[in-house]
């Protein structure tokens, strides 16, 4: 399996050129998104006709920073400083599958190329992944204060008041971030490689 850096923004070929089981390092930027996140995205941006006035330019910016860019599912535990900058103290992913409902639609919108969590998402992300060109990265779980030390600023938040901390648009700058390629561009999920292979081993266990 090989191991590669990835810096944001990531063209589609750099993706394309992923399989499951490559081990990568991200470099640049990504913006953390969990439930009630995709929630007001798909209420704000993607269901309405039309963008509402008050949330264009937080629109507008997710669209740069997500095209060809990272969405992260973390919940941050986050510290400010004196200066008032924000830090993560940890940063470990949150579980993905509850994302499902609307992931593939949100990687449409934004043109992302990658998402990071963990436990791995179902089908309709996975088709998403292959047509649009993403993959999905399998982030440690359990490795969350090592995770953020490859946190390099925090350059922007969004929705903190509204949404709450762990589930507030973060903006962060990367160097490092180590995740495992578990869902590719190719239609291939290492997910339901598991399922299905524990899934035989039971069925010969129980007809033993």
């Amino acid at each position: 399996m090989a191991h590669i850096e990835l810096h944001t923004p990531i063209s589609e070929a750099a993706i394309r050129a992923l399989h499951v089981g490559d081990q990568v390092s991200l470099h640049g930027m990504a913006v953390t998104a969990r439930d009630a996140a995709h929630k007001y995205i798909m209420e704000n941006f993607i269901r309405p006709p039309a963008v509402p006035a008050s949330e264009q330019a937080l629109h507008a910016e997710l669209q740069r920073l997500w095209r060809g860019g990272v969405m992260y599912h973390c919940g941050p535990v986050v510290r400010q400083d004196d200066a008032g900058r924000w830090h993560f103290v940890s940063a470990g992913p949150t579980t993905s599958i509850r994302e499902e409902p609307y992931e593939a639609d949100v990687i449409a919108h934004f043109g992302l190329r990658a998402v990071i969590g963990k436990g791995g998402m179902g089908p309709k992300t996975l088709a998403a992944c292959r047509e649009h060109g993403a993959v999905y990265l399998h982030a440690v779980g359990g490795a969350a204060t090592l995770i953020a030390s490859s946190v390099q600023e925090v350059t922007a938040v969004y929705k903190k008041e509204a949404l709450g901390v762990p589930e507030a648009f973060w903006v962060i700058r990367v160097a490092g971030f180590p995740a495992v390629v578990t869902m590719d561009a190719h239609g291939q999920s290492l997910h339901e490689r598991i399922a299905e292979g524990s899934a035989q081993r039971l069925a010969a266990l129980m007809a033993r």
